[in-house]
Protein backbone atom coordinates (compact mmCIF):
# COMPACT_ATOMS: atom_id res chain seq x y z
CA UNK A 1 0.00 0.00 0.00
CA UNK A 2 2.96 2.44 0.73
CA UNK A 3 4.44 1.73 -2.88
CA UNK A 4 1.04 2.82 -4.41
CA UNK A 5 1.34 6.33 -2.67
CA UNK A 6 4.48 6.84 -3.19
CA UNK A 7 3.91 6.03 -6.91
CA UNK A 8 0.97 8.71 -6.37
CA UNK A 9 3.50 11.12 -4.64
CA UNK A 10 6.26 10.41 -7.04
CA UNK A 11 3.62 11.61 -10.43
CA UNK A 12 2.55 14.36 -8.58
CA UNK A 13 5.94 15.66 -7.91
CA UNK A 14 6.94 14.73 -11.25
CA UNK A 15 3.98 16.82 -12.71
CA UNK A 16 4.87 20.02 -10.52
CA UNK A 17 8.63 19.98 -11.13
CA UNK A 18 8.98 19.04 -14.52
CA UNK A 19 5.69 18.90 -16.78
CA UNK A 20 4.54 22.49 -16.19
CA UNK A 21 8.08 24.02 -15.98
CA UNK A 22 7.92 27.00 -18.08
CA UNK A 23 10.53 29.99 -17.50
CA UNK A 24 7.87 32.50 -15.53
CA UNK A 25 7.84 30.09 -12.91
CA UNK A 26 11.69 28.97 -13.45
CA UNK A 27 12.40 33.00 -12.55
CA UNK A 28 9.65 33.15 -9.43
CA UNK A 29 9.49 29.79 -7.67
CA UNK A 30 12.91 30.89 -6.21
CA UNK A 31 12.18 33.68 -5.05
CA UNK A 32 8.59 32.85 -3.28
CA UNK A 33 10.49 29.84 -2.18
CA UNK A 34 13.18 31.64 -0.07
CA UNK A 35 12.26 32.81 3.46
CA UNK A 36 14.97 35.66 3.08
CA UNK A 37 12.70 37.23 0.78
CA UNK A 38 9.78 37.27 2.75
CA UNK A 39 11.61 38.59 6.13
CA UNK A 40 10.56 42.70 5.50
CA UNK A 41 7.08 41.45 4.59
CA UNK A 42 6.70 39.83 7.75
CA UNK A 43 8.84 42.28 10.27
CA UNK A 44 6.18 45.16 8.31
CA UNK A 45 3.48 43.19 9.55
CA UNK A 46 4.10 42.46 12.82
CA UNK A 47 4.91 46.12 13.25
CA UNK A 48 1.60 46.76 11.78
CA UNK A 49 0.02 44.42 14.56
CA UNK A 50 1.59 45.90 17.50
CA UNK A 51 0.62 49.82 16.19
CA UNK A 52 -2.25 49.55 14.13
CA UNK A 53 -3.69 46.10 14.85
CA UNK A 54 -5.19 47.31 18.25
CA UNK A 55 -5.74 44.94 21.23
CA UNK A 56 -6.66 42.27 18.60
CA UNK A 57 -3.50 43.05 16.26
CA UNK A 58 -1.03 42.76 19.81
CA UNK A 59 -2.82 39.29 21.31
CA UNK A 60 -2.42 37.98 17.07
CA UNK A 61 1.26 39.28 16.68
CA UNK A 62 1.89 37.24 20.52
CA UNK A 63 0.14 34.40 18.88
CA UNK A 64 2.32 34.45 15.99
CA UNK A 65 5.35 34.51 17.89
CA UNK A 66 4.89 31.66 20.28
CA UNK A 67 3.72 29.49 16.79
CA UNK A 68 7.28 30.48 15.44
CA UNK A 69 8.84 29.30 18.89
CA UNK A 70 7.22 26.08 18.74
CA UNK A 71 6.38 25.35 15.01
CA UNK A 72 9.91 25.15 13.50
CA UNK A 73 11.73 23.64 16.23
CA UNK A 74 8.80 20.90 16.70
CA UNK A 75 8.80 20.50 13.36
CA UNK A 76 12.71 20.94 11.90
CA UNK A 77 14.26 18.86 15.44
CA UNK A 78 11.76 16.55 16.49
CA UNK A 79 9.16 15.40 13.34
CA UNK A 80 11.72 15.53 10.51
CA UNK A 81 14.49 13.38 12.48
CA UNK A 82 11.66 10.71 13.20
CA UNK A 83 10.24 10.29 9.90
CA UNK A 84 13.74 10.47 8.50
CA UNK A 85 12.62 11.19 4.56
CA UNK A 86 15.30 12.12 2.32
CA UNK A 87 14.37 15.24 -0.17
CA UNK A 88 13.33 14.37 -3.47
CA UNK A 89 16.69 16.32 -4.83
CA UNK A 90 18.71 13.56 -3.11
CA UNK A 91 16.99 10.45 -3.58
CA UNK A 92 15.91 11.23 -7.36
CA UNK A 93 18.75 11.30 -10.40
CA UNK A 94 16.36 13.55 -12.79
CA UNK A 95 15.34 16.73 -10.75
CA UNK A 96 15.11 19.54 -11.79
CA UNK A 97 16.49 21.95 -8.88
CA UNK A 98 16.33 25.50 -8.85
CA UNK A 99 17.45 25.97 -5.68
CA UNK A 100 20.22 24.15 -2.93
CA UNK A 101 18.71 20.45 -2.08
CA UNK A 102 19.77 21.38 1.96
CA UNK A 103 21.02 18.77 3.76
CA UNK A 104 17.75 18.54 5.68
CA UNK A 105 14.75 15.64 5.79
CA UNK A 106 12.29 16.14 3.87
CA UNK A 107 8.60 15.16 5.53
CA UNK A 108 7.19 17.14 6.85
CA UNK A 109 8.07 20.90 4.88
CA UNK A 110 8.74 23.54 6.75
CA UNK A 111 8.32 25.97 4.92
CA UNK A 112 4.93 24.56 4.62
CA UNK A 113 3.83 24.60 9.08
CA UNK A 114 5.38 27.78 9.17
CA UNK A 115 3.30 29.91 6.47
CA UNK A 116 0.07 27.42 7.30
CA UNK A 117 0.69 28.18 10.94
CA UNK A 118 0.97 31.66 10.44
CA UNK A 119 -2.12 31.50 8.04
CA UNK A 120 -4.29 29.94 10.23
CA UNK A 121 -3.35 32.36 13.10
CA UNK A 122 -4.12 35.11 11.00
CA UNK A 123 -7.20 34.27 9.94
CA UNK A 124 -8.96 33.68 12.95
CA UNK A 125 -8.12 37.02 13.84
CA UNK A 126 -8.45 38.44 10.28
CA UNK A 127 -11.41 36.12 8.39
CA UNK A 128 -11.45 38.21 5.76
CA UNK A 129 -8.17 38.53 4.69
CA UNK A 130 -7.90 34.40 5.06
CA UNK A 131 -8.18 33.94 1.24
CA UNK A 132 -4.99 36.12 0.87
CA UNK A 133 -3.65 34.14 3.64
CA UNK A 134 -4.00 30.74 2.79
CA UNK A 135 -3.17 31.54 -0.84
CA UNK A 136 0.39 32.95 0.22
CA UNK A 137 0.99 29.62 2.15
CA UNK A 138 -0.52 27.51 -0.47
CA UNK A 139 1.68 29.27 -3.38
CA UNK A 140 4.88 28.95 -0.80
CA UNK A 141 4.17 25.16 -0.50
CA UNK A 142 3.54 24.70 -3.99
CA UNK A 143 7.02 26.37 -4.91
CA UNK A 144 8.97 23.84 -2.58
CA UNK A 145 7.80 21.23 -4.75
CA UNK A 146 8.16 23.10 -8.07
CA UNK A 147 12.02 23.98 -7.11
CA UNK A 148 12.73 19.97 -6.83
CA UNK A 149 13.07 20.35 -2.68
CA UNK A 150 10.13 18.35 -1.58
CA UNK A 151 7.64 15.77 -2.40
CA UNK A 152 3.44 16.73 -2.15
CA UNK A 153 2.98 14.42 0.43
CA UNK A 154 5.70 16.87 2.48
CA UNK A 155 3.76 19.97 1.78
CA UNK A 156 0.42 17.87 2.67
CA UNK A 157 1.61 16.81 6.12
CA UNK A 158 3.21 20.50 6.75
CA UNK A 159 -0.04 21.78 6.12
CA UNK A 160 -2.16 19.32 8.14
CA UNK A 161 0.79 19.89 10.62
CA UNK A 162 0.63 23.92 10.80
CA UNK A 163 -3.15 24.01 10.47
CA UNK A 164 -3.26 21.64 13.75
CA UNK A 165 -0.81 23.86 15.71
CA UNK A 166 -2.18 26.76 14.89
CA UNK A 167 -5.49 25.71 16.32
CA UNK A 168 -3.22 24.57 19.29
CA UNK A 169 -1.57 28.24 19.31
CA UNK A 170 -4.79 30.04 18.62
CA UNK A 171 -6.99 27.53 21.67
CA UNK A 172 -4.23 28.78 24.28
CA UNK A 173 -4.20 32.30 22.91
CA UNK A 174 -8.05 32.56 23.71
CA UNK A 175 -7.26 30.01 27.04
CA UNK A 176 -4.90 33.11 28.64
CA UNK A 177 -6.77 35.56 27.48
CA UNK A 178 -10.16 34.44 29.32
CA UNK A 179 -8.73 33.29 32.58
CA UNK A 180 -5.18 34.72 33.00
CA UNK A 181 -6.03 38.13 32.05
CA UNK A 182 -9.44 39.78 32.44
CA UNK A 183 -11.33 41.98 30.32
CA UNK A 184 -9.97 44.82 32.00
CA UNK A 185 -6.25 44.01 31.54
CA UNK A 186 -5.70 43.13 35.10
CA UNK A 187 -4.65 39.28 36.57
Amino acid sequence: MSDYFYAIDLQIFRFCNAAIANPVFDFLMPLVTDVKNFIPIYILLFIWLLWKGGRTGRICAAALAVAVLIADPVNSRILKEFFGRIRPCSALEDVRLLVPCGGGKSFPSTHAVNNFIAAYILSHWYRRQRLIFYSIAALVAFSRVYVGVHYPSDILGGALEGTLLGMVVVYGAGWVEKFVVRKDGKR
